[in-house]
């Protein structure tokens, strides 16, 4: 049978064997690097300018959304659709998909 020996810290240095130090914590850094590298690069939004051009007359995405909105009045708006009908000279939409409307260019 075997008997333990206990080895003093001049001994162990001696002997060759290292004694480990403990890890220090990086979890107040973890979390701003893993939302980093998850975070798609953001694009700068794009400027998109609609103008409607039909004989000789234009008008813009702004006027007609303008337009709309003044016509709907009090209404709340969940979903717009637009339709530009130059030929008549008109808008036509259908708010919330149940009102419809028209107004002139």
């Amino acid at each position: 049978m075997a008997t333990k020996k206990t080895v003093s810290k001049t001994e162990a240095t001696q002997a060759g064997t290292v004694k480990a130090e403990p890890v220090k914590s990086v979890k107040a850094d973890a979390p701003k690097a893993e939302k980093a590298a998850k975070a798609p690069a953001r694009r700068a939004a794009a400027k998109v300018e609609l103008v409607v051009e039909y004989q000789g007359r234009q008008v813009s995405e702004k006027d007609i959304l303008a337009a709309v909105k003044a016509d709907c009045k009090g209404t709340a708006v969940k979903t717009l659709e637009v339709y530009v009908k130059p030929e008549d000279g008109a808008v036509y939409y259908v708010l919330n998909g149940s009102v419809t409307g028209k107004v002139g260019f």
